[in-house]
């Protein structure tokens, strides 16, 4: 169905203010992860020519591919850009194709004021730019763009996000090659969080929205209709008895005839359903069937996440799980009849989540292919009957490595192509050169020095494994080998790591039978080609947990968050000794079941030292500094058979108490909050700073607000000097000589496009204790960077 058929994807991003916002953690925060590539998230099929929209790469452009198929199969012939294209733009975010027009949604750009792009289909195959076309009022964050739908002369855009998520859909005309914005679509009765214009579909003067978000996200699709002076008008509304809380009705929509096909994928819990429904003669729109799917899992389905129509067949994509679509066929008598399911377990999972057929090709979506990067599964009707014929993929574009000199930072504020201020690029190796395959993102990092040749090496934690980098020459760092996750496990966004005695130990959160992974440093020596390694021992005490601390002074490790299996310790300390690193042992929990966002203690994060602090009571005490969700959590934990909780306290706006470090001095420690600043709490990053001069008694006695509102994740002090990964912004350097009143003096940003603004993506950790004073810095999908701080005076 060419002409109003759009993925329900659009209606998570529209109704995102209605669920609640989790941080990169698992068992505690909820596991949100940054999107991705998304190719295939838009499909549309036209005279042999499959369209498939990317709208979501972040490294450059949106783009839609062209594929044909010859006589080798389907191959790409084209790529069609926005002109004046820029890195994060979301072009190809949506697809509408009526003859020869295709419309293509934009809905990154521009602050997400968003745009789409109307091109013509020549007769050679070329597709002509014609017309780009915006909101006449539009504002910044409206995903104007997210739903196109075209018919003739007309042609509809969605922004869904326009007036804090109520939306609005507007109507644009053509008069010979010119497009011109004929009416601004708005519900009556619309309210913020609605959604409207999150699917859209036009046929004759007849125009459906949906607006999923309304009476309580149970959706409702609202009809306009256009006189024959070009005015448009609400004319009604569609919306089934039996609709519930949630179901998410009028997420996808396709008119075909006079008849509308409307999706709830999330009716019954997530199973989904789509209704077909006409206008009697009274103009009220009845249901003349509904469909389910006919080969249920048991298991929430989300059917419906896409539709389309073709000829006398209905096609349902159920992308959940692996994945499905659904084929219906309507029989002469009217009646429809359950004809065909189509899978590929071999395309990489979520199948469904768009759709696009014609004639006899079809096209699917597979979301979840290479960690969300996305694959295309291409089939082909014979016979009557359908078929894979192909899995498609686009390159797995990267940011090119930089090596062999330093950059410095220059008079224009960059190194390299990246936002600088005081901080040196020495190098950088982008995920593909560290091991990573298609679509993999990086995330922790930690740091070993060889004793025995003083040469240094980065620990950097990947999705799927663990990359092992020689920085000795930081200007020409050598990948030395991938200790992938254990046999069993799956790859997940999380994944930690810390070292003692040579030896580095690894978890991973999300990730199923995981366990902790021992490996022996030693065996970097001397190595001249990369290898893929196996650990030296496999700790199986627990599953999979979001972090690892160590205190080296001790030899003991503490385990936070543990789940799935095993002993969890309610997420809280699960501690191990380590002093044999090839023969750990289990010693004991503990958890304050105060904290936590379950109560159980869930710890995310946490320091261990041999407390050396102003407070004598616990002088030479082993002591651990909990980030546990809620709250600080402050421990002693010297008898592992008897660990005592010493105080726990909160702080104002608390959104997820995340990561924190002492001072050389041990009396100060500062905090990180990861959702405060996606959740509105402050205006830009913050870091609350605790006096811990008594620890019976915390006391909150400061907050940093840094230069722009990106959400903050690990830091790490050295040398009165705070280094603080700040996801969109990068490396943030600050200066804390004056504890109570610290200043940012440098920063390296890692993502060179977009904005610093709340949310996930970017740097996720650093590791600034190299003795050469290199400083390794991971971003997800960008890579690992060396950099180094240059001396400098605090400045304003």
């Amino acid at each position: 169905m060419r002409r109003g058929t759009i993925p329900a994807i659009a209606a998570v991003a529209a109704l995102a203010c209605a669920a609640p916002i989790a941080g990169q953690t698992y068992a505690g925060g909820g596991g949100t992860q940054p999107a991705l590539a998304g190719f295939g998230g838009a499909l549309a099929i036209t005279q042999g020519d499959l369209l498939v929209g990317e709208g979501r790469n972040q490294a450059r452009s949106g783009l839609v591919y062209v594929y044909r198929k010859g006589a080798g199969g389907w191959a790409e012939a084209a790529k069609i850009a926005a002109p004046g294209a820029t890195n994060g733009d979301g072009f190809g975010s949506a697809l509408a194709l009526d003859g020869a027009t295709l419309v293509v949604g934009a809905t990154l750009q521009n602050e997400q004021k968003g745009a789409a792009y109307v091109f013509r289909r020549e007769a050679n195959g070329a597709y002509t730019h014609v017309a780009q076309l915006v909101a006449t009022d539009g504002a910044a964050g409206d995903n104007f763009g997210a739903s196109v739908a075209v018919d003739g002369d007309y042609a509809l855009v969605g922004a869904p996000a326009h007036g804090s998520g109520a939306g609005a859909v507007y109507v644009f005309q053509r008069a010979g090659n010119a497009w011109t914005q004929q009416a601004k679509l708005v519900p009556s009765g619309g309210a913020a969080g609605e959604g409207f214009g999150v699917a859209v579909a036009i046929e004759g003067s007849r125009a459906l929205i949906g607006a999923p978000g309304r009476n309580d996200r149970a959706g409702v699709v609202l009809v306009f209709t256009r006189s024959s002076t070009g005015q448009w008008t609400q004319s009604g509304q569609i919306s089934p008895n039996g609709l519930q809380r949630n179901d998410q009705f009028g997420s996808s929509i396709a008119l075909v005839e006079g008849t509308a096909y409307v999706s709830a994928p999330s009716y019954a819990q997530g199973a989904g359903a789509v209704w077909a429904l006409r206008q009697n003669d009274d103009s009220e729109w009845r249901p003349t069937g509904r469909f389910f799917p006919f080969a249920a899992s048991g298991q929430a389905s989300r059917f419906g996440a896409a539709i389309d129509v073709e000829g006398s067949q209905l096609f349902v994509g159920a992308p959940a799980g692996p994945g499905a679509v659904f084929v219906y066929a309507a029989g002469q008598d009217g009646e429809w009849n359950a004809a065909e399911r189509m899978t590929a377990p071999d395309a990489g999972g979520g199948i469904g989540g768009a759709v696009a057929v014609d004639g006899d090709v079809a096209a699917a979506w597979a979301q979840s292919a290479d960690y969300g990067a996305g694959n295309v599964v291409v089939f082909e009707r014979t016979n009557g009957r359908w078929a894979q014929a192909a899995v498609l993929s686009s390159p797995d574009d990267r940011i090119a490595s930089i090596t062999g000199n330093e950059i410095r930072c220059g008079a224009d504020g960059t190194a390299g192509g990246f936002d600088c201020q005081n901080v040196e690029l020495v190098s950088f190796l982008n995920v593909s050169d560290l091991g990573g395959a298609r679509g993999v993102r990086m995330n922790d990092v930690w740091g070993w020095v060889d004793a025995q040749n003083n040469r240094e090496y980065v620990i950097a934690g990947r999705m799927d494994g663990t990359s092992f980098v020689d920085i000795t020459d930081p200007e020409n760092p050598r990948y030395l080998g991938n200790l992938p996750m254990t046999p069993g496990a799956r790859a997940a966004a999380w994944r930690d790591m810390k070292v003692y005695k040579d030896h580095v130990f690894i978890v991973s959160d999300g990730a199923g039978e995981h366990g902790m992974q021992v490996f022996d440093l030693g065996r970097l020596r001397n190595l001249r080609e990369p290898q893929i390694f196996e650990p030296d021992f496999l700790y199986r005490n627990i599953n999979s947990a979001h972090n690892i601390v160590i205190n080296e002074e001790t030899g003991f490790a503490y385990i936070v968050g543990a789940s799935g299996g095993g002993e969890t310790c309610g997420g809280g300390l699960h501690m191990v000794n380590i002093q044999d690193p090839k023969n750990p042992t289990f010693a004991g929990c503990f958890a304050d079941p105060q904290t936590g966002r379950a109560a159980t203690g869930y710890s995310h994060d946490a320091q261990c030292v041999v407390y050396n602090g102003p407070d004598r009571d616990y002088a030479g005490r082993e002591i651990c500094l909990g980030a546990n969700e809620t709250a600080l959590s402050i421990a002693d934990v010297t008898d592992k058979n008897n660990p005592k909780a010493i105080a726990r306290a909160s702080y104002p706006n608390v959104g997820y108490s995340h990561q924190g470090w002492f001072d050389e001095e041990q009396r100060y420690f500062y905090m990180d909050d990861e959702l405060d600043e996606l959740q509105g709490l402050v205006p830009r990053t913050r870091t609350i700073i605790w006096d811990l001069s008594d620890l019976d008694d915390p006391q909150v006695v400061g907050e940093f607000l840094g230069t722009s509102p990106a959400s903050d994740h690990n830091l790490y002090i050295r040398d009165n000097v705070m280094y603080q990964s700040n996801y969109q912004a990068g490396l943030r350097v600050i200066d804390i000589s004056n504890p109570l009143e610290p200043r940012e003096i440098g920063y390296f940003d890692t993502v060179p496009y977009g904005e610093n603004t709340a949310g996930f993506g970017g740097s996720w950790s650093n590791y600034p204790f190299f003795p050469s004073g290199s400083i390794a810095v991971t971003s997800g999908a960008e890579g690992l960077f060396i950099v180094k701080k240059r001396d400098v005076r605090p400045v304003s």
